[in-house]
């Protein structure tokens, strides 16, 4: 079973790798933000992480399996052999990581969807040329902590021009707050990619229902 690409999947888009939920089982975590009604996950282990290849082959073929019994699209981060071999539905590739030509040219034919990360104008502009990207991810939106390397923040106006310019849906990252939902939402993004919004979450049920219904349009 795969997954087809549609904007409403980017609602409530959940982003994690085991370096996120130290202590711990990210099979536990994922399963608990399924059961709370996330429209997608993106395995995204990286950065502090400590497992092997071996053991990121294995969690992920687990998490995929519990994302594929709760029909909600699997994806990974930035690496297109690990998406190939664990069949994922997607696979999101940010401007450092391998050329999205490149990815895209491995990736057709096999009913991966593929997003980019773009977070300015020049960037946004020249996706706009490329066939076969299915959306967008623009951030960091407000100051965050997940990721070091992370640009300036662009604040929902910078949202919201990339979001005009785009040809694609764009899903909003970086420090995205169940308070700033509807300021996101009201710049015409398609939803939110969160990592601590849900793994710090004290009623993950509640803020994943808030995501889905800011983007319920």
């Amino acid at each position: 079973m795969s997954v087809t690409f549609e904007p409403g999947l980017l609602r409530a888009y959940f982003v994690a790798g085991s370096q996120d939920v130290p202590g711990q089982d990210l099979r536990e975590v994922l399963a608990t933000m399924l059961r709370a009604g996330i429209t997608a996950f993106q395995f995204r282990d990286k950065g502090a992480s400590t497992l092997t290849p071996e053991q990121r082959v294995a969690l992920g073929s687990d998490l995929r399996e519990q994302c594929h019994e709760a029909s909600v699209p699997f994806i990974v981060d930035d690496d297109v052999e690990l998406a190939l071999l664990l069949h994922a539905d997607g696979i999101h590739v940010g401007q450092s990581d391998e050329q999205i030509t490149k990815v895209l040219s491995t990736v057709n034919g096999r009913d991966m969807f593929v997003g980019l990360s773009c977070n300015t104008a020049e960037q946004v502009a020249r996706a706009n040329q490329i066939k076969g990207i299915s959306y967008i991810g623009s951030g960091p939106i407000y100051p965050t902590t997940s990721k070091a390397d992370a640009d300036p923040v662009m604040g929902v106006a910078g949202l919201q021009a990339l979001v005009e310019q785009a040809t694609v849906p764009i899903v909003a990252i970086g420090g995205v707050t169940v308070d700033s939902l509807p300021a996101i939402a009201a710049t015409g993004a398609a939803g939110v990619a969160v990592i601590t919004l849900l793994t710090q979450s004290q009623n993950p049920q509640a803020d994943t229902l808030a995501m889905r219904t800011a983007f319920a349009k």
